[in-house]
Order: C-alpha cells, then structure tokens, then sequence
C-alpha cells in the first residue's frame, strides 16, 4: 500500500507540470484524491471535507477556484495522462480500437453549459441533459478516454447571452457529434496517438461521409447502422451509367432502376440460409461466455451512389440475431481485411463494450456526473481531473490486475469527518427514535 501511495504522488508530481503554476499542484493532488476516495458524492464541498476534514471551508475554496476558474489547459493535462497510461496498457496487449461515443448526464434546469432536452445515454429516452462527446484508447485488457468535448447544441451555440454566462469560448461553433468525434480523431493521429480500428455505434456510423472521412484518414473501422441501410449484395451493384448518343456530355453516373435496386440490410439478413449464421463466442463476461449467432458478407454500401461515377468499395457487413429473437438485433459495416476470420471480426466489433465499463466506472467511482458547477471551464475540468485519476488506476490494474474496488483503492485512507459535518443541500437527519 505505501508503494501505491508513493506511485499516485509520483503520478501527481508529473501530471502536475502541466498545471501551468506550482500553486496548482495541492488542488490538483487533493481533487484527485478526493475523487478516489469512497463517498457517495463527488462535488467540491464534500470532497474538501474528506480531504481536510479540520479546513474545510478553505479547501472549499481552493478546490472551487482550481476546477472552476483556474486557467489551465484540459488539452495539455489528458495528452499528459494519455502519454504516461498507454505505454503501462501496452506491455500486455497492443492497442487494438480507438472507441468513439458520447455520455450523458442528467440535469434539472436550463443554465448548466450545454444543457437541452436530448437523448441520455444513462436514461434511455430523450430527457434534459448535458452530452459529451469522447474518443478513448483501447486493447483487450484496458481503455483510457484520450478526447473529452461538451456537445453543444445549437440553441446554445447561437444563444450570446447563455455563452457568455456560461463562459463558453468563443471559438467554440456549433458541430455535430460526428464532426466533433472526427476532429478529435484526426488530433489523435496529429499526435501520434497509436491505431487502432474505429468502433462506434450507428449514431455515427450510419453517417455514409463520416465512414469516408475514417477511410480517408486511412483508418479502419467497424462501426454500427441501421437496419434500413441500403447495399448491394456480394457480386452486384448499380447498373453502369447510360451508354453515350455521341451528342453531349458523356455520361458518367451509376444507375439503378425499379427491379434493379439495392436492399436493406433486414432484409438481406432475413434472406440469408441457415447454414451462412454462425454461433461465435467473443469475450468471458461476468456469468459466463458472452456469444450470439453472426452471419457476415461482402457489400457494397449504396448511400447515393447514383451520384457517384464508381461504386462504393466492399466491406464486410456483419449482422447479430441472436438465438430464440424475431429479428436481427445489430448491423454494422467493416473495412477489416478480406481475409480476417469471423471470430476475429466479430472480437474485434464487440471491443466497443470497453467504454461502457470505462464510463460505469468513471460515473459510479470517481463521480464524473457529479460537478455541481454551470460553466464550460468547469464541466471540462472536473472531467478531465476524474480521467487522470482513472487513468492511474488504469496503469495499476494493467499491473497488478486488481479487479476489485477494494484492492484498488485500499491503499487510500480518508480522514475522519467532522463529528456535524453535513454538505449543503443534503436531507435534515432522521430524529432518532
């Protein structure tokens, strides 16, 4: 334990260069702190009161004006994280995925930055929350989040007087999740971040220019659609432009007709035999193998191709029906080889759960949802001090493989609270019978 302990004020030490002023280093050690220590809550007040129980109020403060106003750089910090965790996650699987998606937290009233009724994640409907937008870094053992960016409606993004109350920065235009996601990617391959296949869910991979954009960059993926996504099955395609009359331009666009025309990708999976689906174990789960029946072939995507002078490439679409449902479950489209096995896709495909345990973690351990603060600066802080304190635990379970939260965080021993100490907000006590 005094070895762990030793290792998080080294980790501390060297994240801490890149505050920007030395009298940032406690706040940040002790915000960290606070956040791995066990406590229902993970907002400033009691945090300082589990840090420093006998200062309380002037740890409030400090901690307050480190997350909330202090000028550093959320940028500088993850690449710092990013930088010291990847190499520890390496040394026994390399990199595999780079997983795209977006978390939200629930949030009452209209002032918090970015609040708006949208989908939430953590809710499964639409609701008021806010959403933020990530890239993370994963093999099969770990994942470390590497991009952390507020989705910014465009009722916000317009609004100047919300803006400013909010201190979003002016830089800050409206963008799509997928534009977003996709300037975080092409910052990660800027900095020599290592590569892996993109995952992401059909919220972005039904998007036909976001999947180019990947290919592009020079990127493989295997990203999530929708069950009307339109191919052309394995061996055809759209018709070849109209043959030339001599007078005019030539023609040069694909065709397609009534009865020549690409399916959806339901109803392609509901015309496949029996014998082309497979029963394919991807991963141990918590009760057991986690498996499912797959069939996978090579299309060609059909997203407006009649505009288009040569036809989409193949890929692989890969189709989830599981045994005893009415239909199929998920579809996704692939640029892995060829050649690549079907457990190999279908491993590989499924990698994406890693940031579901990431954000499980990130919420339920060290309190990512809980910042009570409406501003930008703060939103991004909060976020990024709980990622450099996953990212540490990240490195140790890499090590150690300390699954348990009591292994992990044993090492960490919060000082007593004050015999009355009660945060602002929390219910009156019980009288007692």
């Amino acid at each position: 334990m005094m070895r762990l302990a030793k290792q998080f004020e080294e980790y501390a030490a060297m994240l801490a260069s890149a505050l920007g002023h030395a009298d940032r280093v406690a706040p940040f050690r002790d915000y960290c702190t606070g956040l791995m220590l066990s406590g229902e809550r993970k907002s400033v007040e009691p945090m300082a009161a589990r840090v420093s129980p006998t200062r309380v109020s002037s740890a409030h403060q400090s901690l307050h004006h480190f997350v909330a106003d202090a000028d550093w750089s959320d940028a500088a910090l993850m690449a710092r994280v990013r930088d010291w965790v990847l190499p520890r996650m390496s040394r026994q699987a390399p990199i595999e995925a780079w997983i795209l998606d977006d978390t939200g937290y629930p949030k009452k009233g209209t002032h918090s930055v970015g609040v708006a009724r949208q989908y939430c994640g953590q809710l499964g409907k639409q609701d008021n929350c806010q959403v933020a937008v990530t890239l993370s870094v994963a093999n099969e053992l770990a994942s470390l989040p590497i991009a952390y960016r507020l989705y910014l409606p465009k009722d916000w993004a317009l609004d100047a007087k919300r803006r400013k109350k909010a201190r979003v920065p002016k830089e800050m235009r409206f963008a799509t999740k997928g534009a977003t996601a996709l300037s975080q990617i092409a910052q990660a391959i800027a900095e020599g971040v290592p590569q892996g296949v993109v995952l992401a869910d059909a919220g972005y991979g039904t998007d036909s220019k976001f999947r180019q954009r990947l290919s592009d960059l020079g990127l493989r993926y295997a990203v999530g659609i929708v069950s009307t996504t339109s191919v052309w099955p394995e061996g055809k395609g759209p018709l070849a432009p109209k043959a030339w009359s001599g007078r005019g331009r030539r023609p040069k666009l694909l065709r397609r007709d009534a009865k020549h025309k690409p399916v959806s990708v339901k109803a392609l999976a509901e015309s496949l035999p029996p014998q082309q689906w497979r029963q394919v174990t991807w991963r141990q789960g918590s009760e057991g193998n986690l498996s499912a029946r797959f069939a996978r072939l090579r299309v060609r995507p059909a997203h407006h191709d009649y505009w288009r002078a040569q036809p989409w490439p193949e890929q692989w679409l890969l189709i989830e029906w599981p045994s005893g449902a009415t239909e199929p479950s998920k579809y996704w489209l692939s640029t892995l080889a060829e050649d690549t096995p079907m457990a190999e896709l279908v491993r590989i495909t499924k990698l994406r759960w890693r940031i579901e345990r990431d954000y499980q973690e990130l919420k339920q351990e060290l309190g990512l949802g809980h910042f009570e603060g409406r501003g930008w600066r703060g939103f991004h802080h909060h976020a990024t001090l709980c990622i450099a304190a996953y990212g540490f635990l990240v490195a140790q379970r890499a090590q150690i493989e300390a699954r348990s939260k009591k292994n992990r965080l044993a090492w960490l021993k919060a000082p007593a609270l004050p015999a009355h100490f009660r945060p602002r907000g929390s219910p009156e006590p019980r009288p007692a019978a």
